[in-house]
């Protein structure tokens, strides 16, 4: 950084976008969690024939393992990665850290995820210099403060900046100049645009269109009568860089939840129930971790056949306490009526969300649901010293005759 009153070049002329991500988060804090897996394949994820993997260290990525493949078949192809059940409470405190120090850099933050946000620094120049070099405070600020890396796109606007660090991954940083887009962006594959899923990349790949720069050289009225007038128009803007999005900070997190596929179709309601049970828990936890009570309960059921169904209700009063969660996420599924069909997946999840200091939650309660959530904190206390599931409901103790995991 500068020293001195001695100007000093600018790296990113003209940028004052970042992107951080932090590289396979939740693998990641396992690793941090427990050094003697550093350097070895290690995947975060369910287990058994339905598990799914959501994060995996790039020693594992290098077997082609990524995160929303099975987990059976990540271990087909990686047989010594080590699989764990992963600790979303954990995550969110890990995560709230990174926001925190990212907003003592500038009130300009977007969290996108818990792993990654927009920052716009323009107003940080002074302090710490030019975008790249915030960048790189940044970078090692959260490896000397969390033990994990992060990778860094410095750009001038929020999608060329996204793009930026998904090149410069694992732990890198790499900056894009306003006069260097063009020539980032033409080379790059069509489905690396935002807006660009499978669908439209099959019709995009079908009209010939297989490089930025090929579909940037389409005139945008043949792009909107392929793809609809708002698509077509959007990804010629994209195409030549063109972005006007800003960053906006502070975006509440709207909603918190888990879902559980399981091993094998059930049909037994207290299998579900030990099930929602569980994912009550988990997102209890999460919402204390985030410092948020929700005021809604929703529920999903998917049946064997594929189809689903949510059902949701509204609370009195806005809640962090699982077993709350849990009492309604029942009541919820019992009123379903469903008799032995066979359920594939289940889901948790707390909606409108608040701030837990907006609200007068605990005047209103009694002593016994105040020493429940005093109990569960203290549960979330022992997850943080000795990992997830250190304390758990009784009924979580053995399901399906198995310990739970």
């Amino acid at each position: 950084m500068p020293s001195s009153g001695r100007a000093v070049p600018s790296r990113a002329p003209g940028c004052s976008v970042l992107h951080v991500d932090m590289d396979a988060f939740f693998a990641s804090v396992e690793v941090r969690r427990r050094p003697e897996l550093a350097g070895t394949p290690v995947i975060v994820g369910g287990a058994g024939s339905r598990g799914v993997v959501t994060s995996a260290t790039y020693e594992a990525r290098r077997y082609g393992v990524h995160s929303a493949m099975p987990t059976a078949r990540a271990l087909r192809l990686c047989p010594t990665a080590t699989v764990l059940p992963g600790d979303t409470a954990l995550y969110t405190e890990v995560s709230r850290a990174v926001m925190a120090l990212f907003r003592s850099i500038t009130p300009l933050v977007e969290p996108l995820s818990l792993d990654e946000a927009f920052l716009d620094v323009s107003g940080a120049g002074r302090r710490l210099g030019d975008a790249a070099e915030v960048g790189e405070y940044l970078r090692a600020r959260v490896y000397d403060e969390q033990g994990i890396t992060c990778s860094v796109g410095v750009a001038a606007t929020l999608f060329v900046a996204k793009l930026a660090s998904t090149r410069a991954k694992p732990d890198g940083l790499l900056v894009v100049r306003p006069a260097e887009v063009i020539g980032f962006l033409h080379p790059l594959p069509v489905g690396a645009l935002w807006g660009v899923g499978a669908r439209t990349e099959e019709v995009l790949l079908r009209l010939g269109l297989r490089t930025v720069g090929d579909l940037a050289h389409v005139p945008v009225r043949t792009l909107q009568r392929a793809l609809g007038p708002a698509a077509g128009a959007h990804l010629h803007e994209l195409s030549w860089g063109r972005d006007p999005r800003r960053v906006v900070p502070d975006e509440p997190e709207r909603s918190a939840g888990h879902e559980e596929t399981f091993a094998r179709d059930v049909d037994d309601p207290a299998v579900v129930h030990r099930e929602l049970l569980r994912l009550a828990e988990r997102t209890a936890a999460r919402l204390r971790a985030g410092g948020c009570l929700a005021r809604t309960v929703s529920i999903k059921v998917r049946f064997a056949d594929f189809a689903t169904i949510t059902r949701s209700r509204t609370l009195d009063v806005p809640t962090d306490v699982g077993q709350e969660l849990y009492e309604t996420a029942r009541g919820l599924f019992d009123a379903l009526g469903l008799d032995r069909a066979r359920i594939r997946l289940v889901g948790v999840r707390a909606e409108r969300l608040v701030a837990a200091g907006s609200t007068p939650r605990q005047l209103e309660l009694g002593a016994r649901e105040r020493g429940r959530r005093e109990a569960e904190l203290a549960a979330d206390r022992a997850a943080r010293r000795f990992g997830a599931g250190a304390v758990r409901p009784a009924t979580l103790l053995h399901r399906d005759g198995h310990p739970s995991p």
